[in-house]
């Protein structure tokens, strides 16, 4: 959460970006832009206040006018679409709403990110954390050589500082440092447009083989094995040869034409890669028992127009979904030999531009489009229609909170009710979909129509693009944008 504050030198706020837009470059600040000061303490009462402070004698009424007072909104927390910054305004964290938060610049914007698992353990709930992850850059194009795939370790992260009344025993052994970000770079002349990673099950000590695919504005898709940069962070005095910073594979069957959607099949260990680009034309590319790799150059098509985003099955080897600008989305199945989609929903009145399927209800499958409303479908409520075409059928639940569009979305891994959108007017929103108000909580929303009940927490972030939970870390989120990357747990989830 966030709250407004004054801030004369406070620049002009920035627009949303969409796909492929290159935002403004921001200069690296380092780590001193992770700390910040909590300009909103608590103030407390005396103790005669306290004493006073009870509610015998009072009439009900008196009661419930106070409690719909706490049912209201802080007029200092912004919310988008209902506040906007006045000339001088900045936005402050609201600190307590954290269990951890920080924020790196860096010398380029990555408008892709993804996190890579690691050998530290699952549920891992103490601090200070660590977090891999590849990312990949956006520079000015007068300095395309500039560009680089970025593989990142982020150590030494704390949780934010509370009050000593307010600490749990079991939080003892939490050590408070100093964050640190530390890079291993393969140079790239182009624009990362999407990156992601695909690893084998871990297993023992050490990184599996973590292949990091990059799909650049120049049309090509670059693959790279990433697992001996991961190691050196952990290997002091390693020195990484110039082999190892080239690509294991270039893919080149969208022959120079530029794309967006990139996923890496869960379910396939050795790698299935799918990638879709603005003409409509979807590719796989399958690694091999031998480490190699070979592209069906036989496209799936169908789309009318850009393929926004790809996602595998988490539940069917052969089975995907896809987006695009034509307003539909589809499912296909890997083995037609037609390469046509079994199932075509027209899904918005705008641009789809983020899918994301639940990894515990396999027919549920969330979406966010241009005109900033998010949905949820429900698969088993899609029925194919006579000669491919697109079928109307109606979201189990839909979500127009943001004001400008959806640029990712994602459900939790372990919880199918909670699901993360980040979009254009430069916030992240947690959502909690099992959320209903009775009719008592109804009476105290009544200034709250816009804001949804099961809108768990917003956070604001400078041109957001992509957040992701982190598998390891429940709770924890991992975003980029043009202003750099954040890391943050919030205490809801």
């Amino acid at each position: 959460m966030s709250k407004r504050v004054r801030d004369p030198d406070a620049p002009e706020e920035a627009a949303g970006l969409k796909s492929g837009e290159r935002p403004p470059s921001a200069p690296g600040n380092g780590p001193d832009d992770m700390d910040f000061e909590d300009e909103y303490e608590d103030e407390f009462e005396s103790e005669d206040e306290v004493m006073e402070a009870g509610v015998d004698g009072r009439p009900d009424a008196e009661r419930e006018a106070e409690e719909q007072d706490a049912m209201e909104v802080d007029q200092d927390t912004f919310i988008p679409g209902r506040n906007k910054l006045s000339p001088g305004e900045t936005l402050a964290p609201d600190l307590s709403a954290y269990d951890m938060l920080h924020q790196i610049s860096t010398t380029w914007p990555c408008l892709s990110i993804d996190v890579v698992r690691d050998n530290l353990g699952d549920n891992r709930r103490t601090y200070p954390a660590t977090v891999y992850a590849v990312a990949g850059t956006q520079a000015e194009r007068s300095r395309e050589k500039e560009n680089q795939l970025m593989v990142l370790k982020l150590s030494g992260l704390s949780k934010m500082e509370k009050e000593a009344e307010e600490s749990d025993d079991e939080d003892d052994d939490d050590e408070t440092t100093e964050p640190v970000m530390e890079t291993k770079s393969i140079p790239l002349t182009s624009c990362t447009n999407r990156i992601r990673a695909h690893q084998a099950q871990q297993e023992g000590e050490g990184f599996p083989t973590t292949l990091a695919a990059s799909m650049m504005e120049s049309g090509q898709v670059l693959i790279f094995d990433v697992t001996p940069h991961l190691q050196s962070f952990d290997s002091p005095g390693s020195v990484l040869s110039p082999t190892q910073s080239k690509p294991a594979c270039t893919i080149r069957a969208h022959k120079s034409v530029e794309g967006f959607a990139l996923d890496w099949s869960p379910l396939i260990p050795e790698g299935k890669l799918l990638t879709g680009d603005i003409s409509g034309k979807i590719f796989t590319t399958t690694r091999t028992a031998g480490g190699g790799f070979v592209t069906d150059t036989t496209p799936y098509t169908g789309h009318e127009g850009t393929v926004e985003e790809l996602q595998w099955s988490p539940s069917e080897r052969t089975v995907f979904a896809s987006a695009s600008n034509d307003k539909t989305i589809k499912i296909w199945d890997a083995r037609s030999k037609t390469r046509r989609s079994v199932l075509s929903v027209q899904a918005s009145g705008t641009d789809v531009n983020v899918l994301s399927w639940s990894h515990q209800t396999a027919h549920l499958l969330a979406s966010g489009a241009d005109d900033g409303v998010w949905a949820v479908w429900d698969l088993r409520a899609w029925k194919p229609l006579a000669g491919g075409a697109s079928s109307r059928p109606l979201p189990v639940a839909s979500f127009s909170f943001h004001k400008e569009q959806i640029t990712c979305v994602e459900w939790h891994p372990t919880d199918d009710s909670i699901v993360l959108v980040a979009a254009g007017d430069n916030t992240l929103t947690l959502w909690d979909l099992a959320v209903e108000l009775d009719d008592e909580e109804s009476r105290f929303t009544a200034g709250v129509q816009d804001v949804p009940p099961q809108l768990l927490f917003v956070h604001y972030m400078d041109q957001v693009k992509e957040g992701h939970w982190h598998p390891q870390i429940p709770g924890a989120v991992v975003a980029t944008g043009g202003a750099g990357f954040g890391v943050f747990k919030t205490i809801s989830v």
